[in-house]
């Protein structure tokens, strides 16, 4: 499984961005994929993630400020953010997670989102 990302770049404070995410190979085996956020020095933390069956969920902290949907046909997860703040500026990972034949995830390279004030 193969994931890319794209969408970030640099956002003026109290506007808004959308990270794609692209996947590609053994996309079938997939259970739910996902957004992480890491920021320097700090451990990588889930940000949303979507079902197979197209569920959702999401940390606390972004609840009602961003939104993960996906393009099952272009084999896409998007995250849509708002209102965003220069403390939201940080490092986001696409994530794949199978749970057969093995239990294992897979990572996107990451994309960068600099919120300027």
């Amino acid at each position: 499984v193969q994931l890319v990302e794209s969408g970030g770049g640099l956002v003026q404070a109290g506007g808004s961005a959308r990270l794609s995410c692209v996947v590609s190979g053994s996309t079938f085996s997939i259970n739910h994929m996902g957004w992480y956020r890491q920021a320097p020095g700090k451990q990588r933390e889930l940000v949303a993630t979507i079902s197979s069956g197209g569920s959702t969920n999401y940390a606390d902290p972004v609840k009602g400020r961003l939104t993960i949907s996906r393009d099952k046909a272009k084999y896409t997860i998007y995250l849509q953010m708002n209102s965003l703040k220069p403390e939201n500026t940080t490092e986001y990972y696409c994530n794949a997670y199978m749970s057969q034949p093995c239990p294992d995830n897979y990572w996107g390279q990451g994309t960068q989102v600099t919120v300027s004030s």
